[in-house]
Parts: structure tokens; C-alpha cells; sequence
């Protein structure tokens, strides 16, 4: 923790940490950006501390399912890094589709700690009894309602059926869906519920606007965006795989750095373009619903819905990839005409109603934005933010550069984990 910088637990992990160093099944109900990875990774680290034989050949001794590749990533970073000083070191794979099959067979052949999954890939290598789940001691499921949403829920009970019933479970979730509800009264033995924010809230240091656009002019106001100097990493989400390449092309055709993550990627290009994001090489990155919870990078200063999402739910996610870590980000949707009763559902979900600027074409007529927003006829120039600020398509962030342009180092004041 103190390599780390790690000083004091965020409020998951304070409420989180405790119960798990006692034993206790756990039901955690945290927005994304909370910490809640380190407070499930510190207490099963302390427990493998304490308990330091090797895990026997074709068995695993912690097992951890997560909805999408890159998210099994970084899971699996956080246990080594919060490991790295342990004698032993605890052993941490990851099984994940999309690639190839004889390493992770290898892998567990010969035993492992802690194991980082996503249950479609996991399935296949169990079908072959090549590995058993009957030493498990502890199974953590996170994102839970991730999951659910990708159809894993028939993986997840035939998984369970496998472990022992004498286990450790921590189901986390950052919505409580009546279906996940039911999976954790079938899972827990008599949990410790701790709930760190509401269903649904979105982080509270994320500054929301909305952009009425009409739908062919997104793209280059997007370009617009992007070339806002306060923009220093960003991240643009779409809803689908093809609309991610062709807003990643345009935003290059502008001399904008962009790389698209989308489940059509091969998990080398997933891995490449998220890794060149983190280390800052690639200023944009364009990626769909699937991948929002699996970017974990710190100082990320914008989010831009390119398009809203089908699932209210999502935009919660979405956001969710700036203001981690207790800093501050700016969250922008591009809303078209048809787009309005998808942004209804956002505002009735979070319980807000989110300040807009109107960049539609003062000559075509068009229903009002919203009830008592701008009505049709009205020009743009008369257009004004629904909370009185001067009109401004993309409102100014406090930059995270000194004067000279250089980067200011993170405050990195708690735990951050997850």
C-alpha cells in the first residue's frame, strides 16, 4: 500500500474490508470508481498471507468472474500489484476468450491462487477436466449486472454448481436488478450488505451537459470537442462496433489520435489500445457499452456520448470512466432528435434533469428539446444552458497541467483500486 501511495480506505473499502477478514459472505452495491477491487483483493491476499500453501496441481483457490476481457485484466494487474512484496508471491492468471487455449491449459495444470475469468472461456476449459473448482475457497463476482446484461447468468449457476458449498462468496453490483437480487440469496450465506451510493447515481464529480445536434453534424462537432485543448484524455462511446470504427476514422481523417476497443478487436488489439490510452499515447479512445467497465484509467478529463445508450443503466457506466479516484471529469452526450426519449430515461433514472446547450439548425423545425427547452423557431443564438452559465457547446474544465503545460502529478490520497 505504501508503493502504492495508499493512505486512507475509500468508503467500499472502510465498509468492505472488515467483514471479509472475518469470513463473511459480502453484498456490495457500488457504483464503478469506488475502489471496490482493492476492497475484495487486500482481505483475499491477507487470507492467502495467512494460509501460504501452493494451490494443488489443477485446482484454484480464489476464483473471480468478470463480465468482459479488459476488466479480467486489470483485476488480475491489482492482485499482483498488491501482492508484489508476499513470500511466495501468490500466482494470478487470467482466462479470457480470444486467446489462444495452451497457455491457460497450462496455466491450470498446474494450480493456481487467484484466477481472473469471464464465464464463457472458463466453461470451455472445465468441460475438459482438465481443472476442478472442488478446492475453490473464495468466489467473487463483480459487476453482477454486467453479466446478467451479456446473458451470463446460465455460465454463472452451472460455475456455482461446480464450488464447494463451503466457500467464501462477494457478489458486488452496481444496480440491484430483481434478477440479481434472486442469484444472491441463492449464493450468500447470511451477508454483510454494504452499500456506498444509491442505485443508479452517477459520481457526484462528474460535470453533465447535454449537446442538441442534429444527427449528420455529431461528427464534427465531435472533432470540435476533441480539439478543446482542455480534452487531454477522453474517452467516446457509441453503440455499436461499426460506429466505433467509423467515428475512430473520422476522428483521425481530423488529425484527432483515436483508437476503437470493441468486441470485433482480437483481445491483442483490445489489450494494445487500451494500453497505449493508459500510458497516454493515444489521446481518444472510442469503444462500445461492452467494454465501459472494463476501463480502469485514471485522469481520464471527458466522456462523450457520441450516441446515447439503449439501456439507461449504461449511461451511469459510461461516466463512470472519469471522476475515478476522487478527481474531478466532464461528461458530454450528443443528443439527436430521435435520441430525446433515451435521454428522458436517463434523467428519470439519475433524478436530474442535466444542463444543455442547443446546436441544432436554427432553420429546421423541430418539437421542443425537452418540455421547457427551446421551442421550435427559436434560433440558437437564443439558446441558453438550463442552468443560466453563458452558451457554450462544451463548457471549460479546470486543467490538470501546471502553467508550463506539464502534467500535474495525482493525488493519490486513498485507495484506488477498482
Amino acid at each position: 500500500m505504501a508503493r502504492e501511495g495508499y493512505e486512507k480506505p475509500s468508503p467500499i473499502q472502510a465498509e468492505t474490508i472488515p467483514p471479509l477478514l472475518e469470513g463473511r459472505d459480502l453484498l456490495g452495491i457500488a457504483q464503478t470508481g469506488t475502489g471496490k477491487t482493492a476492497a475484495f483483493a487486500l482481505p483475499i491476499l491477507s487470507r492467502l498471507l495467512a494460509d501460504r500453501r501452493p494451490a494443488a496441481p489443477g485446482s484454484v483457490r480464489v476464483l473471480v468472474l468478470a463480465p468482459t476481457r479488459e476488466l479480467a485484466a486489470q483485476i488480475a494487474e491489482s492482485f499482483r500489484v498488491y501482492g508484489q512484496f508476499m513470500r511466495p508471491s501468490p500466482t494470478v492468471g487470467v482466462i479470457v476468450g480470444g486467446v489462444s487455449h495452451r497457455p491457460q491449459v497450462e496455466m491450470l495444470a498446474r494450480g493456481i491462487d487467484v484466477l481472473v475469468a469471464t464465464p464463457g472461456r472458463l466453461l470451455d476449459h472445465l468441460a475438459t477436466r482438465r481443472s476442478a473448482l472442488a478446492g475453490t475457497e473464495v468466489l467473487v463476482l463483480d459487476e453482477a449486472d454486467h453479466m446478467l446484461d451479456l446473458g451470463f447468468i446460465i455460465p454463472i449457476r452451472r460455475i456455482v454448481a461446480m464450488l464447494p458449498k463451503t466457500r467464501q462468496t462477494l457478489l458486488f453490483s452496481a444496480t440491484m436488478p430483481r434478477e440479481i437480487a434472486g442469484l444472491a440469496n441463492d449464493l450468500l450465506r447470511d451477508p454483510v450488505r454494504v452499500s456506498v451510493a444509491p442505485a443508479a447515481t452517477t459520481v457526484e464529480k462528474v460535470d453533465q451537459r447535454v449537446v442538441f445536434v442534429d444527427g449528420a453534424a455529431k461528427r464534427d462537432i465531435l472533432v470540435e470537442l476533441m480539439q478543446d485543448a482542455a480534452v487531454t484524455r477522453a474517452i467516446v462511446f457509441t453503440r455499436t462496433k461499426h460506429g466505433a470504427d467509423r467515428v475512430t476514422q473520422h476522428l483521425e481523417k481530423a488529425g484527432v489520435g483515436a483508437q476503437a476497443i470493441h468486441g470485433n478487436k482480437s483481445q491483442n488489439q483490445r489489450a494494445r489500445a487500451l494500453d497505449g490510452f493508459r500510458r497516454g499515447q493515444t489521446r481518444v479512445l472510442v469503444a462500445t457499452d461492452i467494454a465501459a467497465r472494463g476501463i480502469d484509467v485514471d485522469d481520464v478529463s471527458h466522456v462523450v456520448n457520441f450516441e446515447l445508450p439503449d439501456v439507461a443503466e449504461a449511461y451511469v457506466h459510461r461516466i463512470g470512466r472519469t471522476a475515478r479516484a476522487g478527481a474531478s471529469g466532464q461528461a458530454i452526450s450528443l443528443c439527436d432528435n430521435e435520441e430525446r426519449g433515451l435521454l428522458r430515461q436517463i434523467e428519470k433514472l439519475t433524478r436530474q434533469t442535466l444542463p444543455f446547450t442547443d446546436r441544432r439548425s436554427p432553420t429546421a423545425t423541430r418539437s421542443p428539446a425537452r418540455s421547457g427547452g427551446p421551442g421550435s423557431g427559436q434560433s440558437v443564438e437564443g439558446a441558453k444552458r438550463r442552468d443560466g452559465g453563458p452558451r457554450s457547446a462544451f463548457p471549460s474544465r479546470p486543467s490538470n497541467r501546471g502553467e508550463n503545460g506539464a502534467q500535474r502529478p495525482a493525488r493519490n490520497n486513498r485507495f484506488r483500486g477498482g
